[in-house]
């Protein structure tokens, strides 16, 4: 390799190297909860939302997913679909929140797996199952969250049967244009936004 790369130099590794990207996840507060990594404590007195920062979309700490469980913690709990449901957290912060029942999907089949194990991991009933949100047929519940595209949220918005969405994905200079719906509140966070929308019922 140094023949190939005369310029190039050497160094040993240091010890720990493989763990050395768990000291960039850090715990976050969203709707009342605490949401972290498995590997840090929540404080005793939290009500905590653990996963797994591995292979799907959804920490926790990016501030489309913590809007958009702040969100929901303002909403008066009843039945939940989270749509394109990345690692789960928001169905499992829901579900600590009250709302019940819950349905999760994703289009990934990796999302999927691990919005399994999200919920049970944290000991919580969520109905996980693979969808196409934009095709496939979506239960009714009172209430949709779709952390996805906005184009995805527009198209979404469309087809579903709730009465109240919450929307998030975007930035905040963009808002969902949906007909039938009205915008019923806002969080803008680091330059991300989440909406509440509602219609009549």
């Amino acid at each position: 390799m140094l023949a190939a790369f005369p310029d190039a130099g050497a160094e040993p590794v240091a010890r720990g190297w493989e763990d050395r990207w768990k000291e960039f996840h850090r715990p976050a507060f969203a709707g009342g909860l605490w949401i972290g990594p498995p590997w840090l404590s929540p404080p005793a007195d939290a009500v905590a939302v653990v996963v797994d920062p591995g292979r799907a979309f959804g920490t926790g700490a990016h501030p489309t997913t913590r809007a958009s469980i702040e969100l929901v913690s303002r909403i008066e709990p009843g039945s939940l679909l989270d749509a394109g449901c990345g690692s789960g957290v928001v169905a499992v912060a829901a579900a600590h929140l009250g709302f019940a029942p819950i349905t999760a999907v994703d289009l990934d089949p990796v999302a999927v797996e691990v919005a399994r194990e999200t919920a049970r991991e944290n000991g919580v009933a969520v109905e996980v199952y693979r969808a196409d949100v934009l095709v496939d047929e979506l239960p009714r519940t009172h209430v949709v969250v779709a952390n996805i595209e906005l184009g995805v949220v527009e198209e979404l918005l469309a087809r579903i049967g709730a009465h109240t969405a919450v929307t998030s994905g975007y930035l905040a200079s963009e808002r969902p244009e949906a007909p039938g719906w009205r915008a019923a509140e806002r969080i803008e966070l680091e330059g991300w936004a989440a909406d509440v929308l509602a219609r009549p019922q």
